[in-house]
Parts: structure tokens; C-alpha cells; sequence
């Protein structure tokens, strides 16, 4: 039997993984049916592990799986749980603050749930490979759309001893992603990891990146334990294997929470246009200075993009990797709303044919003449 106290005397405080007043009152109307609160940990093949009041439980998440795959139950959500039964049952999921949303590789054009609920995007970009920076803006202008706040973590740092080529890694992907704090760290070493534990010590953060970015051992370092499986990566160009397969939410000892995820071999942005105008703010701030309010930055007269790159103080880079990510997101927007036009008229005909079969009920069969 759970407990509904969730209060900071708790032996399993929610408060400790994120619970505040906000979310007290969105609870209130399920607190009166009876319904517990619970974060969710850890999601697995239709049940979730999840903590409560009262401590740890697990929960089947049947009676809330919907059509739209953004409403599935994600490691990061507050959710309301009818916990007299045996399983215990999500009931409903509190609406969410932020969602970290990516695109499947499906032909529906839907949207994936990485992480919900998320304060801080942490982005391990691993120093063993050649700094990719339009991986950084992808994973950036990702994070910017959730509606959390990014940190780029450049990680390895100590596989770079010299200080000025490390300087210079870091204000390159200072350069990828303006208004981003870049943070260079080492789990081997210790370089950064107070600093980081100190900017994460408050709130929930995602932990994001490719496979061999050092994700689990990052987020070892931060927990203070083997908590995540390590591997080594390959010697022959530097990858990792997944070695976290699900996304799991760790208390950190010096504060908030942190939702480690596997590696993300590709990231499809998903209706991500204000994030990636967050991502190049400088472009879309220079774009405010053009001749015409359509500009599409090539050859239009009086184009302050065009001009911030003839003088130098834009990159031809950042322009080239802003319009690909446009595009992509264009396309993916086409496709979405092709999808929901097909559904639209799926269910349109399918309203028809009723109203043609509750009609023939009416009218009764035919008589002859």
C-alpha cells in the first residue's frame, strides 16, 4: 500500500527527484481520487519503475498507452499511479514542462520522447574524435526546442594536454552554438566535474550524445558509483557501442536528478523550428537587418547575412548547416502534414460511411415495386 505524503520528512522524498509546489497543484485533482504521485525512472517493455512516497515501486503503463507516441509513458514524467491494485497502474500522466522530442526513422513522420521534464540538456561531445560541429548544432538546437537549458560538456578533455589547441576546441564549439556554456571535463582526470556537479545540483538534466561520448562513465563520475556499464570504444575510428540501453534517472549527490540515455547514432529534429532559430540566433538576428522580409540569404541585394560573411564575422559554415537544418525541418513538417491531411480524410470517410449506414437503418430495407 502506497502512502501520499510527499513530504520533505519522507524516507523517499519526491522532493528530492523534483517535486514542487507546481507540481503538488497539478496533482490536486487526482490526489482527491485517491491517486498517488510517482516519477518515473526507468521505462520497460510496458511497465515503468518509478518513486514514490513511499519508495521504489514498479507500475504497468497498459491503461495509458495511446495512438500518439508522444504521450507515451517516458523516464522523466510525473505521472498519477492507482496503486491499490496488484500491478499498480499509471493512471495519467501530469502534463509536462519539457520534452525532449526527436524524429523517429518511421514513415509516419512521428515524433519520439527522449526524456520529459528536463531543466538542463548536458551534450557530451567526446574530444577523442574530431570535433564535429554540425553534430554540436543539431544536438543543440535539439536541446533548445525541449525548452531545457543546453550545456555542452566536451568530454575527454584530458586527450587534449595542450591548453591553447583545448582553448581553441572550445571556442570553436563556443562559435556552434552561441549562448551555450561550453565546459571541457575528464572523468580520468576530475578536469571540470565539480563545476559541472555544481551547475546540475539543482533541477533534472538529460544526458545526451553518440555512442562513445562518455556518457555512462560521465555520468558514473557525477553519481560517485558504477551505476552505468562501461565499454571501451573502438580502435578503429573511435566509436562506442551502446552500453546504456534504457534511460534511466539518478539522484546526484550534490543535488537534482540526471536521465542518462543511450547513444544516439542519429538525431532527427522533430518540428524544431524555434530551436533551431535558438541555435543561430546570430543569423536570425542579422536576418532582422535585411532589404527584404523574405530573404532567403543567397543573392537577394542588401542582405545583411550575405554581408556578415563577405566581412568575415559569420562563418559560410554556419550558414550552410543553418539552411540544412531548415530544410530538414521543412520536409518533416510536409510529411507530417501530409500524414495528418490522410488521416483527416480517413476519418472523414469513415464518419460518411456511418452516417450512409445509420441513414439505410432508418429508412428500412427497400420494398419493391
Amino acid at each position: 500500500m502506497f502512502h501520499t505524503s510527499s513530504d520533505s520528512a519522507s524516507p523517499y522524498s519526491l522532493a528530492v527527484y523534483g517535486w514542487d509546489d507546481g507540481w503538488a497543484e497539478a496533482f490536486t485533482p487526482y490526489a482527491e481520487r485517491g491517486l498517488v504521485p510517482g516519477r518515473v525512472i526507468r521505462v520497460d517493455r510496458g511497465q515503468c519503475d518509478l518513486v514514490t512516497p513511499s519508495g521504489p515501486a514498479r507500475a504497468d503503463t497498459e491503461l495509458v498507452t495511446p495512438r500518439d507516441p508522444m504521450r507515451i509513458v517516458c523516464t522523466g514524467d510525473w505521472v498519477a499511479v492507482d496503486a491499490e491494485g496488484d500491478p499498480a497502474y499509471v493512471r495519467t500522466l501530469l502534463p509536462r514542462r519539457t520534452a525532449l522530442v526527436r524524429s523517429t526513422s518511421s514513415k509516419r513522420s512521428d515524433g519520439q520522447v527522449l526524456a520529459a521534464n528536463a531543466d538542463h540538456a548536458v551534450i557530451a561531445v567526446s574530444l577523442a574524435a574530431e570535433l564535429d560541429l554540425g553534430r554540436v548544432e543539431r544536438f543543440t538546437a535539439l536541446a533548445w526546442e525541449s525548452g531545457a537549458q543546453p550545456l555542452l560538456v566536451l568530454t575527454k578533455a584530458d586527450l587534449v594536454p595542450d591548453p591553447d589547441t583545448l582553448a581553441h576546441l572550445v571556442s570553436d564549439t563556443e562559435t556552434a552554438a552561441p549562448g551555450v556554456r561550453v565546459l571541457p571535463v575528464s572523468s580520468a582526470t576530475g578536469e571540470g566535474l565539480e563545476e559541472l556537479g555544481a551547475l546540475l545540483a539543482s533541477g533534472t538534466s538529460v544526458l545526451l550524445g553518440q555512442s562513445g561520448a562518455g556518457k555512462s562513465t560521465l555520468a558514473n563520475a557525477l553519481v560517485g558509483e558504477a551505476v552505468q556499464d562501461v565499454r571501451a570504444i573502438r580502435d578503429s575510428d573511435g566509436k562506442g557501442r551502446h552500453t546504456t540501453t534504457t534511460r534511466d534517472l539518478l539522484p546526484l549527490p550534490s543535488g537534482g536528478v540526471l536521465i542518462d540515455t543511450p547513444g544516439l547514432r542519429g538525431v532527427g529534429l522533430w518540428d524544431a523550428g524555434g530551436g533551431v532559430a535558438q541555435a543561430f540566433a546570430e543569423i536570425e538576428a542579422l536576418a532582422e537587418g535585411c532589404r527584404f522580409p523574405d530573404c532567403a540569404h543567397r543573392a537577394e541585394p542588401g542582405c545583411a547575412v550575405l554581408a556578415a560573411i563577405d566581412d568575415g564575422s559569420l562563418p559560410e559554415r554556419r550558414l550552410e548547416s543553418y539552411r540544412k537544418l531548415l530544410r530538414e525541418n521543412e520536409r518533416l513538417a510536409a510529411r507530417t502534414d501530409a500524414r495528418l491531411r490522410a488521416e483527416l480524410r480517413r476519418d472523414w470517410k469513415q464518419r460518411q460511411a456511418l452516417g450512409r449506414h445509420m441513414g439505410e437503418r432508418k429508412r428500412g430495407p427497400m420494398r419493391g415495386r
